[in-house]
């Protein structure tokens, strides 16, 4: 889908979008557009009852008086309470109400309205960052469409372009520039997270994060016997069941001054979870290819720092591994040794996640010595039983690292809670015959002991992480995501970066 930035001029024909604010009232496009059509518009909105709530849609097919096909009405909703997070949920609308109408063209006239705590050129900007995010389709697969009720073969949709008219054109167009990049980044992450097992696994998903070599991203690729060297026998314990060679990718974007430490982001990047000895049910289990969604925002965020060439110095690793049961597996029981010379009882394989993370973590602070360290996994379910699929949970040992992070998700709507860190969740995981236990000591609480689990891997660097487990996927269209593999992670953590460390 091509995007497009103009001066106002109202097109002659095809399908033309104009806002309309809280209780209906027309904007000055659309109140334009109302005169020309001697009232048509406004008396449908009566009709209708329609309300102009933010993210909602009405279309006015064939106004008389108008040469256009059809008027787009889009709720914007309270013009003086908007942020950036609605203002790209209207853009999403916008890609939904053009779907919907099986358009190829769509003009949006965004208007300069009163009590709009942005520019218009910046509110278009992030409309159109908004409507690029909600147009992604995973369907390489596909070799035909249906109706949503499966009774015909339909064509695949064909919007092609959205132009965005507004005062201010090219300033829109620079704005929108490094958006652009970032979208191309969440959806490079949304494609790998969406790919099934037997595509991306660990090789090929090292050979994915070599392609960022083209953006100037410096990708480093440890097989086995390099990480065997380094003595990371808990990664390694989590992959000896698979076929398929485990691996550690290095990340590095150099953007930021000479001799600056790098911010550190290690993913979880489990390309398929069986569960290994302690199997999962079958039910459901088709949904662990994106246990690597970790992993997947990880490389994606490095993706979004090289292309809009973010100037910060930043580190990407990820643990790449496949969780399978089999003869060589991973044992119930077993105790193995960690890069950090802890050694670790795994009374359970289904809790891999924090052994990958224990020595991909220690790995990059000991080799970077970053100034922070972030992680992001699918770690436990959970999280999912205390945030439900709207946030992510946040852990962190810095009370400065939490905030920002918060912030960002806020701006971005990429949304975290912050949850505890306590030495009661701690003690869970002592007693045994190794320095720590995988899980804690009963079922409750599991996301706390698990992030517990991983602050011992930090060395006392300033570390956050993120349990991502209910929020890498979408099981419902959440604007301006859809349905599927989300890309939560990479808008969060390039915001984060950019206000965090760009220019410091």
């Amino acid at each position: 889908m091509k995007l497009a930035f103009a001066e106002p001029k109202l097109p002659r024909r095809g399908v033309v979008a104009v806002p309309v604010m809280a209780g209906g009232k027309l904007g000055p496009s659309a109140a334009a557009l109302d005169k020309l059509a001697s009232g048509a518009i406004a008396r449908a909105v009566k009709a209708a009852a329609y309300k102009g709530n933010r993210g909602t849609f009405l279309a006015v097919h064939a106004p008389a008086g108008l040469t256009q096909a059809s008027v787009l009405l889009l709720g914007v909703g309270k013009v003086d309470e908007s942020d950036e997070a609605k203002r790209l949920a209207i853009g999403a609308a916008l890609t939904k109400a053009a779907l919907a109408l099986d358009a190829a063209e769509v003009t949006l006239m965004v208007d300069a309205l009163d009590k709009a705590p942005v520019k218009a050129s910046t509110a278009a900007a992030q409309i159109a960052h908004g409507a690029r995010l909600r147009a992604y389709r995973f369907d390489k697969y596909r070799t035909r469409e249906r109706e949503n009720d499966g009774s015909k073969p339909k064509s695949k949709p064909k919007l092609a372009k959205l132009t965005f008219m507004v005062a201010g054109a090219a300033a829109a167009r620079r704005a929108y520039g490094p958006l652009a990049k970032v979208a191309d980044a969440v959806d490079f992450a949304r494609d790998l997270v969406s790919e099934p097992g037997n595509v991306v696994y660990p090789e090929t998903l090292a050979a994915a994060c070599r392609k960022l070599t083209k953006l100037g991203v410096k990708v480093e690729v440890l097989g086995e016997s390099r990480m065997a060297k380094l003595g990371m026998g808990a990664l390694l314990g989590v992959g000896q069941g698979s076929a398929r060679e485990s691996q550690l990718v290095v990340m590095q974007w150099q953007g930021g001054r000479q001799g600056t430490k790098p911010v550190a982001f290690v993913g979880k990047g489990v390309t398929f979870d069986t569960g290994g000895i302690s199997i999962k049910p079958a039910a459901g289990m088709d949904a662990m290819k994106w246990d690597m969604g970790g992993a997947g925002a990880v490389i994606g965020l490095m993706h979004a720092l090289a292309g809009r060439k973010a100037k910060a110095n930043v580190v990407g690793v990820v643990g790449l591994v496949e969780n399978m049961p089999s003869g060589k597996a991973q044992r119930p029981g077993d105790i193995v040794t960690s890069m950090s010379g802890q050694t670790i009882e795994v009374l359970n394989t289904d809790a891999e996640g924090r052994l990958v993370l224990a020595d991909a973590m220690w790995y990059a602070q000991d080799r970077f010595q970053p100034k922070a360290m972030v992680d992001l996994a699918t770690l436990t379910g959970a999280i999912m039983v205390a945030l439900g699929m709207e946030y992510g949970g946040l852990y962190a040992n810095d009370d400065d690292l939490a905030e920002k992070l918060a912030a960002a998700g806020g701006a971005t709507g990429e949304k975290l809670w912050r949850m505890p860190l306590d030495e009661a969740y701690d003690r869970q995981l002592d007693g045994g015959p190794a320095d720590v236990k995988n899980i804690g000591g009963g079922r409750w609480g599991g996301s706390i002991t698990a992030a517990q689990f991983l602050q011992r891997f930090t060395n006392k660097t300033p570390w956050a992480h993120l349990d991502i487990a209910g929020v890498a996927w979408n099981e419902r269209d959440k604007e301006p995501i859809a349905k599927g593999a989300s890309g939560f992670g990479v808008r969060l953590l390039d915001r984060f970066v950019h206000d965090t460390y760009e220019g410091k």
